[in-house]
């Protein structure tokens, strides 16, 4: 799948089905997260992978919108050092997610971020060192519904490239 082809068709899946994924396909993902661009190359992130379905069911009680997690083959928890002192740690987050995410979805393995707001909770769950902190964490899985994967893009789902573009000057 070409690159242009994955970003116009990627669907945030949040129903797979009860399936593991294959450690391939996992190595995958992982390595497309590691692989990603940083700030000055400092790759400031450690990745949590998580298939054990007792703590992904936990795990998935740490946000508000993250029941999804339950539902996954995989979940990768994005660890990061302290968000609010450096700007740039978010972003690189952000980059290591979408390269997975567009990795799985190259592979049929659809995904979706969550949020997490419980961070004590989820450090009690994943038992991570007190410097490093977890805001998003991703679910993988093969979607419930596999017509999503071939599905095409919902009409009027993004707003016209001239609604949002700014030549020069605002």
């Amino acid at each position: 799948m070409k690159i242009s082809e994955a970003i116009r068709t990627k669907r945030a899946v949040r129903k797979f089905l009860e399936k593991p994924l294959p450690d391939e396909a996992v190595t995958a993902i992982l390595n497309a997260g590691r692989r990603s661009q940083s700030s000055k190359n400092e790759q400031t992130w450690h990745f949590v992978a998580i298939r054990d379905k007792s703590i992904l069911k936990e795990l998935s009680a740490c946000g508000e919108w993250a029941g999804h997690i339950a539902g996954a083959a995989l979940a990768v928890a994005i660890l990061t050092p302290d968000p609010t002192v450096k700007f740039q740690t978010m972003f690189d987050a952000g980059q290591a997610a979408a390269y997975m995410q567009l990795a799985a979805w190259e592979l049929g393995i659809g995904s979706v971020p969550a949020s997490l707001y419980d961070m004590d909770k989820a450090r009690a769950i994943l038992g991570f060192p007190p410097e490093w902190h977890l805001r998003i964490a991703l679910s993988f899985g093969y979607p419930a519904e596999e017509k999503v994967i071939t599905a095409p893009p919902k009409k009027g789902g993004r707003k016209d490239l001239e609604a949002i573009i700014h030549w020069e000057k605002w």
